[in-house]
């Protein structure tokens, strides 16, 4: 299967540099799955599309103002995006300019209470990092650090929490999982009022995000690693959901590889934590997956994939050219899809 087989043409001025405001007035694509009909609606409205008894999954990290500068002993300035924590204190970043990170360098930031030092290489070229800190790290890193918005985005985040989504909670990620920036407190108070149900699961947010497909065939592609957890509970709450005849939606592609991480080819969830490099492209048979929230995706990607895989390549390119016709905005802060 060709990587080209995944690429289309977007005009510059679709892709969003702004998140819209509030989070859930987004547009919102819905597509069936059956018929390949397309319907557009706002966000807002999406409780018109669920029933009671239907599960949302949502991914609940929280995303790391990961994106720090440091200085040399020398004084030269070195840009750091955190990506994974590897052990105590250690973290594979990237960096650049990568010939003036070394093994052995010492780093300094604007606080005196944080300091690094370059350890080792990565197999991938990055590098990895030993910090020291005079208080909790992550207090520290909100002094220093800064949203890692995705390169397309050009302007400045005002706030920095609306690259959060409203139910993120444990710090880890390098990069929001951004279906779930639609979502309002209030729409999902709404939500479970009308009876849908909502679960979270784990999933850190790691280098892929960032890492395109350089290959020439899908197959030939090996994914990133990124630390996942399903708790008993809520393993158990997904099952119960399923055996009553309720749909498991995912929120976001992240949701999607968590769950179908963990599932059993009986379409069963089991409790389980620890990294996966799940890589879903056209073919795969989905074992507990129903429905998909989520938005839309760069040219030849994994994630463009891993939609193509549920709803249909062909279904899939229809729809985006539907979305680009229709003005749609794309990518991180662009609207959303709903593929049932």
């Amino acid at each position: 299967m060709r990587v080209e087989d995944f690429d289309y043409v977007l005009p510059e001025d679709r892709i969003a540099q702004d998140p819209i405001e509030p989070r859930d007035a987004s547009r919102l694509l819905i597509l069936e799955r059956s018929s390949g009909a397309i319907r557009h609606s706002i966000f807002n409205q999406i409780g018109k599309e669920l029933r009671a008894g239907d599960m949302l999954v949502v991914n609940d990290t929280r995303v790391l103002p990961a994106r720090l500068y440091a200085q040399k002993e020398t004084g030269a300035v070195i840009e750091l995006l955190l990506l994974k924590q590897v052990g105590l204190d250690i973290w594979q970043c990237l960096v650049k300019p990568g010939k003036k990170a070394q093994p052995g360098a010492k780093l300094r930031f604007p606080i005196p209470q944080l300091r690094a030092e370059i350890i080792d290489y990565a197999e991938d070229g990055s590098r990895l990092l030993k910090f020291e800190h005079d208080g909790d790290f992550y207090t520290l890193l909100e002094q220093v650090g800064t949203m890692p918005l995705p390169p397309y985005i050009k302007k400045a985040l005002a706030d920095q929490n609306r690259y959060q989504p409203v139910y993120a909670r444990e710090r880890g990620s390098a990069a929001a999982p951004t279906a779930g920036l639609h979502f309002t407190e209030r729409l999902m108070d709404d939500l479970q009022a009308q009876g849908v149900l909502i679960e979270k699961v784990l999933l850190h947010v790691g280098l892929g995000t960032f890492r395109p497909v350089k290959v020439d065939t899908v197959e030939e592609h090996v994914m990133h690693s990124e630390f996942f957890r399903v708790t008993e509970e809520t393993a158990r709450n997904i099952n119960a959901a399923r055996d009553a005849g309720g749909r498991i939606i995912a929120v976001g592609t992240t949701a999607v590889r968590t769950l179908e991480t963990v599932s059993s080819e009986a379409g069963r969830m089991v409790a389980a934590e620890g990294w996966t490099q799940k890589f879903i492209y056209p073919g795969y048979r989905f074992k507990i997956v129903d429905g998909m929230i989520t938005n839309f995706h760069l040219p030849k990607s994994t994630l463009l994939m891993l939609v193509s895989a549920f709803a249909g390549t062909e279904q899939i390119k229809h729809a985006y050219q539907v979305a680009i016709e229709q003005g749609y905005r794309f990518f991180s802060f662009g609207d959303a899809m709903f593929i049932q």
